[in-house]
């Protein structure tokens, strides 16, 4: 079985096939301006305390992270939207894992800035069995330092390709999370924290499980 990062690169290398340089480029500059800002040294890391949460999901219903951890470890998979492919190929492998988790005795949810419309849509549409919560404008993706606001020549571009995130989130702030898997042990503490500020590379789930069936008793 391929990677999770050989699906992505797969995506990667059948979008440049399709799309202009010059259209390509400007993806290419916001990824590059992510990395320069540094923004992925400053995540929430290994060894601190997770913020607790109240979030809906995609059925309105609000999920608390308090009664999450009281009944394991819990999984956090944050990711922009279901208009991206990367994002639905890597929760689809987490999908395809969540039995495991939960034979285990861990939870698994995704976080989303995008409305609890897109997220019924995503759950359908891709067959996800764990529940996806939406992180209003980002606000929990703030306090774990993941946050950042598309700069205006990036919002043309995405809406030149019919992605309007003000309306798929259904709120104007153009905030997104980077992408970005948290392990956090039942006393709130990460056991693991991964992000990139490239949108096309992604942990192996595998990576996580470890530090997540490290923390769990034998």
């Amino acid at each position: 079985m391929s990677s999770l990062q050989d699906q992505l690169d797969q995506i990667t290398a059948s979008t440049r096939e399709l799309v202009p340089e010059e259209r390509l480029a400007v993806g290419e500059r916001a990824v590059q301006e992510l990395l320069n800002a540094g923004l992925v040294e400053k995540i929430l890391p290994v060894g601190a305390t997770a913020p607790e949460f109240s979030l809906r999901d995609s059925a309105g219903r609000i999920v608390r992270s308090q009664d999450m951890l009281s009944l394991g470890p819990l999984v956090l998979k944050f990711f922009r939207g279901r208009w991206c492919p990367y994002c639905t190929t890597e929760l689809e492998a987490w999908r395809d894992l969540y039995g495991q988790i939960r034979e285990r005795g861990a939870l698994l949810v995704g976080i989303s800035p995008q409305a609890e419309r897109q997220s019924d849509f995503l759950c359908i549409q891709h067959g996800i069995p764990f529940p996806v919560l939406r992180d209003p404008a980002c606000e929990l993706a703030e306090q774990f330092g993941l946050a950042y606001t598309v700069p205006e020549y990036h919002r043309e571009y995405y809406l030149s390709m019919l992605v309007n995130i003000p309306f798929i989130d259904g709120e104007p702030s153009w905030k997104l999370p980077l992408p970005a898997t948290y392990v956090i042990g039942r006393d709130r503490k990460v056991l693991f924290a991964e992000a990139h500020a490239d949108f096309r590379v992604r942990p192996e789930p595998d990576e996580a499980l470890h530090a997540l069936w490290a923390a769990m008793p034998r």
